[in-house]
């Protein structure tokens, strides 16, 4: 544990001018407010703001983010209040720690209301000025650094899994390359320990085979080559994540032994002209690897990265990934906006910073659209997570995207306004359909109309969360319109039939207050809905009305909340939006769909409906029929009471044990094999598929990530058609 001279030393050395009696009195306040409080490893609690400081150090913050660190669970797992810190610390520093203790309380696998909430104070926090992110990234990482005092495994997962989803993406999104790993890996271990475990012994193995001795041969040949062309330059080898390498083997559909690039390569040179020549270096000496070059140097990445980015089949025949940058990008690159952070900015600058940033601008608006939490923490999700594509207004300017963006994307996120009007879009001069997926270098034109408003079919091809946001808001005004317009019908008929003219004058707080609604816009609505019954309504006008003992209707009570999930196949709630309840539910034997993959719905005569995954080959037969579509989803935030069956392809290693292996990994990962059938045999490999019972496409994700993991198997993927 850091002494308290020490910390003072360290910030010292990269700021002389330091606030020394401010850290020292933090310090003190901190280390006396928590007491005697222990951790779960048993250490003092004192202990662990000591040392998110001290990764705050690491990153050369200021002063007033170094006390925030010290300060950060005094408000909330102390005595201490707010008033207090401002009194004794300064605005400032309250304000930071504010910021902080408002999102101490995440719990991902929680009531996801209360999660989504607390990610929206997040941003709306870390809007105001970066620093909090900062600070609650390094009180992150040094937790996670002790999950491992954690007794209970699914308390550990569920951290991991928040860390994953949430934190490592935040981190990634403003260039902490180096907190973004290490925060993947430790939750990497923590959710899938024996895909890792695989990992590292394969590295493990490598290395006894002498990969350390190539990697040597191949840095010096690097230097010598460069220093015949003229270039002094750093030339260092690294070992890829194994979170990294594990994702890569998902995304390619590959396994390890299929891995040719499990090092990087980097190269440091004084200049930027230096990085160009360079790479002319490498080029002129290897051969490239096509379609893997990419120039961040000039086209930098959204959260400021800069480098050179190239692969080559390089020394000893070896396929070698090679990075080349300056110092300064390195530092970049390791500490993303806090390496800009210099100590010597003014807060108004320092807030600047924090708001430059297009992606927190982006989640801002989402905040402002999103109805529900939940919707908002989805739309988040999907701006974090997306790798991204680069594209270019009429004008010029440049537009970051995720991959798989469309020109509807591309409105959205020049303007609401833009996107809401949208009638079509030119890509490079030529006119493309809406849903078109744009690609890197493409120049966007959008047209416009003043007549136009947002398609629901939009929603289905989208994918960042502004425009998610939007569009679901407007057909959620849309129908609440059309629910108005039909409540005040149905209430108009029955008023009708009992001799009453109708007047909104009548209607009263008190006959709100009985239907739980606000006025007289949500009465009509629930009437249009179906959650509340027009004779009730005018029962509640005109009560001298109302039979004395009225027979069971359904006009007689107030009509509960429609259950959009109950259909006719069973008892069993289906988590299936957007279908009429008591319709027959049927999923398609073509593809399986599972809880989490974008569905489809097909009208299908005396059957009900049928849901097809969204990319499934049959949909091509109804392409005529477009008014058989439906448009429905997995209900949000909620799991299906019941298995589904995912259907695997693999090819597994004819050799004892491997049939074994396979269902071990299967039951280790809570599947269960319902069906197996070989469909090719051969002297060395068969190819069999498997149906297994799972609870959703993650959980599916997660088997297959473990079975490719596993080196009796040769291939997995899952099956998209019988």
């Amino acid at each position: 544990m850091l002494r308290q001279y020490e910390l003072v030393e360290i910030i010292k050395a990269y700021d002389p001018d330091m606030n020394e009696d401010l850290v020292n009195r933090a310090y003190v306040y901190a280390m006396k407010a928590h007491g005697a409080q222990t951790r779960a490893s048993g250490d003092p609690y004192f202990s662990h703001p000591l040392e998110v400081a001290g990764i705050l150090t690491e990153m050369k913050l200021d002063t007033a983010s170094i006390c925030t660190a010290l300060l950060h669970d005094t408000v909330e797992d102390t005595g201490a209040t707010l008033e207090e810190i401002e009194k004794l610390f300064g605005k400032e520093i309250a304000r930071l720690v504010d910021g902080v203790t408002k999102l101490s309380k995440i719990e991902f696998q929680s009531a996801q209301e209360k999660q989504a909430e607390n990610f929206r104070k997040l941003v709306l926090a870390m809007s105001e000025d970066i620093r909090v992110l900062l600070v609650k990234l390094a009180d992150r990482l040094h937790n996670m650094r002790t999950l491992h005092h954690i007794p209970k495994p699914e308390k550990r997962r569920r951290i991991g899994l928040e860390t994953l989803e949430i934190y490592a993406p935040l981190a990634e999104r403003i260039g902490v390359h180096k907190i973004k790993e290490e925060l993947e890996d430790i939750s990497f271990e923590a959710l899938n320990p024996e895909a890792r475990e695989s990992i590292s012994a394969r590295l493990n193995y490598l290395r006894d085979e002498g990969g350390d001795v190539v990697v040597a041969r191949i840095i010096d040949e690097l230097v010598k080559k460069l220093r015949e062309g003229g270039l002094e330059a750093g030339v260092y080898g690294r070992e890829k994540t194994k979170y990294s390498i594990w994702k890569k083997m998902q995304r390619k559909n590959i396994s390890f032994e299929q891995l040719s690039d499990i090092m990087a390569f980097r190269i440091l040179v004084p200049s930027v002209a230096e990085c160009y020549h360079a790479l002319g270096v490498i080029h002129g000496l290897y051969p490239t690897v096509p379609g893997r070059f990419k120039d961040y140097i000039s086209l930098p990445k959204p959260n400021g990265y800069r480098s050179l980015h190239t692969t080559v089949i390089g020394p000893e025949n070896h396929r070698i990934e090679v990075q080349i940058r300056t110092p300064e990008m390195h530092e970049e690159a390791e500490l993303g906006v806090a390496a800009h952070w210099s100590y010597k900015q003014t807060t108004e600058a320092k807030n600047t910073e924090g708001r430059q940033y297009r992606w927190l601008r982006e989640l801002m608006d989402i905040v402002e659209h999103a109805q529900r939490p939940e919707e908002f923490l989805e739309n988040t999700k999907l701006e974090l997570y997306q790798d991204q594509v680069f594209c270019f207004t009429p004008n010029g300017d440049l537009i970051n995207l995720p991959r798989g963006a469309t020109p509807v994307d591309f409105a959205y996120s020049l303007h609401s306004d833009l996107g809401d009007k949208t009638v079509g879009a030119k890509v490079n001069g030529r006119i493309v359909p809406l849903n078109t997926k744009l690609g890197n270098g493409d120049q966007v034109e959008i047209t416009t109309s003043k007549s136009q408003t947002p398609s629901p079919n939009w929603e289905r091809f989208v994918v960042t969360g502004k425009a998610k946001a939007r569009i679901r808001r407007f057909i959620r005004l849309q129908q609440r319109e059309q629910y108005m317009s039909l409540g005040k019908a149905m209430l108009q008929k029955v008023l009708k039939q009992e001799g009453y003219d109708y007047n909104e004058r009548q209607f009263n707080h008190d006959i709100y207050r009985q239907f739980k609604t606000e006025n007289i816009e949500d009465l009509l609505t629930g009437i249009g809905s179906g959650h509340i019954a027009s004779r009730e309504v005018f029962y509640a006008l005109h009560p001298e009305q109302r039979p004395k003992e009225a027979p069971p209707s359904l006009q007689n009570f107030v009509a509960p909340a429609v259950d959009k999930k109950t259909h006719a196949k069973g008892k069993a709630s289906m988590p299936i939006k957007g279908l009429i309840p008591g319709m027959a539910l049927h999923f398609a034997r073509c593809c399986h769909p599972l809880p989490g993959d974008r569905i489809v719905g097909i009208v299908t005569t005396g059957k009900g409906v049928t849901i097809h995954t969204i990319d499934c080959d049959t949909l091509e037969s109804f392409a005529d029929t477009p008014e058989r579509w439906l448009d429905v989803s997995w209900e949000d935030g909620e799991d299906s009471p019941e298995s589904h069956v995912g259907r695997l392809l693999i090819t597994i290693a004819n050799t004892p044990g491997a049939l074994g292996t396979l269902s071990t990994v299967i039951g280790k990962n809570q599947g269960n094999i319902t069906n197996l059938k070989i469909m090719n045999r051969s002297l060395d490999f068969w190819d069999m598929m498997i149906d297994v019972y799972v609870r959703d496409s993650r959980h599916l994700s997660d088997i297959i990530a473990a079975l490719r993991a596993t080196p009796e198997i040769t291939s997995v993927n899952r099956a998209r058609s019988r």
